[in-house]
């Protein structure tokens, strides 16, 4: 594991944001969700998720998640991706969301 020092860190805009909507995705190559997220002051983001397999899409909107909002937008198919959903692998390499214990407002960064 390469070390990174605290101004890398510094340069990484996780933010806090709620899933207004969540779509289905069937042109990705592996199942996934398309999500509409508001993070506050820094707008209204749209990204793909592979996490199908421990959400359904009316679970998701209201949810706040977590993600970097600073890297380049990628396109994903003839979607474009604005920021990029963070999680965690489970012991099957199936995508648990990163997400807030309690409510906080949308845009927050991570400390």
């Amino acid at each position: 594991m390469e070390e990174i020092n605290w101004s890398d860190f510094e340069k990484v805009e996780l933010r806090v944001g709620t899933i207004i909507a969540a779509f289905e995705f069937p042109e990705a190559r592996r199942p996934a969700y398309k999500l509409r997220v508001d993070f506050g002051e820094f707008g209204i983001k749209m990204s793909s998720a592979q996490i199908t397999r421990h959400y359904k899409l009316d679970e998701l909107v209201g949810r706040q998640i977590v993600g970097v909002i600073n890297f380049p937008k990628k396109q994903i198919g003839k979607f474009m991706s604005e920021f990029l959903v963070t999680g965690f692998a489970d012991e099957n390499g199936d995508i648990v969301l990163t997400a807030v214990e309690q409510k906080v407002p949308n845009g927050s960064k991570l400390i």
